[in-house]
């Protein structure tokens, strides 16, 4: 007599189903997967994750993902970053901010003004950047800050990036310090940027503080939380847990507000969830698109197949608002 083969039950994730996102206006010292931890914690969410990191001294606008959302992670961390940045023109730090120990003293003068203005204007553009010892880049499976740590420096290949603007907030030659407006590529050290950008004259830098004001077409003014807030409305006893979600878990919709989309019909819907490409989309740009059911709602991600075609990238397992 044969046994039967024992019975496998999946193990049921913990926690609830929910799809959404929060702009979280990360605060100073918390590095960003502890304060995706704690939000999901308060929200009792099975799946989150982030859209790239923000140093732990570095503040501002940190899209959290959760359910669906998390498959559009990928997606963003090349988006373009926007941030406001405060640097010291006395010195540079070994780690390129005040969490570091004084390297190279500045030994010139400053410049001017207006000679500032001139100078940052040639950092608009393609660059070739250096990264920094202290950063999460890894070199043979092991982050460079780690090396870096241990008293070794590693070789380090230059890497392009893009600087698409660059604008001075103010300048004050009694305390030796700038604030910044920058827009860049993702990928981008706005550390090594600042001291490059007082090499050009002879002088040294670090920042002192940073703000991440904006992520792709997602931007910090007005539609951040804070972590405060979110934990307040999470323990409100007159708010159970189950009921109406909170008003800032954002619709999916949010992190692809001003991308390039596709409105489709049941039967092109139906094809693109099948994997299939659609014909007659000779004009696509590159990279990701935004594909919306017949009902408005986003069935996923698409993208260019030459020379007329459309096919899927991402799709949802359901559609989104």
């Amino acid at each position: 007599m044969t046994g039967s083969r024992p019975r496998i039950v999946a193990r049921r994730k913990k926690g609830r189903a929910l799809d959404g996102v929060v702009l979280l206006d990360k605060p100073y010292g918390v590095s960003s997967n502890d304060a995706l931890q704690q939000v999901r914690r308060l929200l009792n969410a099975q799946k989150a994750g982030h859209t790239g990191s923000l140093d732990p001294l570095a503040t501002g606008l940190l899209p959290l993902c959760f359910g669906e959302a998390t498959k559009l992670s990928s997606y963003l961390l090349s988006a373009d970053k926007h941030y406001r940045v405060t640097a010291s023109l006395a010195h540079e730090t070994e780690t390129g901010d005040i969490e570091g120990q004084a390297t190279e003293y500045a030994n010139v003068a400053l410049p001017s003004p207006e000679w500032l203005h001139d100078l940052l204007t040639g950092f608009v553009g393609q660059l070739e950047q250096i990264p920094p010892m202290y950063s999460a880049l890894k070199v043979d499976g092991k982050p460079l800050y780690a090396y870096a740590r241990a008293g070794e420096t590693v070789e380090r290949a230059p890497r392009p990036v893009t600087v698409h603007a660059l604008d001075l907030v103010s300048f004050d030659e009694n305390t030796a310090t700038m604030t910044l407006d920058v827009s860049v590529s993702g990928g981008t050290y706005v550390r090594t940027l600042v001291e490059d950008i007082a090499r050009s004259w002879g002088g040294r830098a670090h920042v002192t503080a940073l703000r991440r004001t904006g992520v792709g077409h997602l931007f910090a003014a007005g539609q951040t939380v804070a972590l405060s807030q979110i934990a307040s409305d999470c323990h409100d006893p007159d708010v159970p847990d189950g009921t109406a979600l909170p008003a800032w878990l954002l619709p999916v919709s949010q992190l692809l507000a001003g991308w390039v989309h596709i409105d489709l019909d049941e039967a092109q819907a139906s094809r693109i969830g099948m994997g299939q490409t659609l014909g007659g989309y000779p004009d696509l740009p590159a990279g990701s698109i935004r594909l919306n059911g017949p009902d408005g709602r986003v069935i996923g991600l698409g993208q260019h197949k030459p020379p007329n075609g459309l096919s899927p990238l991402r799709l949802f397992s359901r559609p989104l608002a």
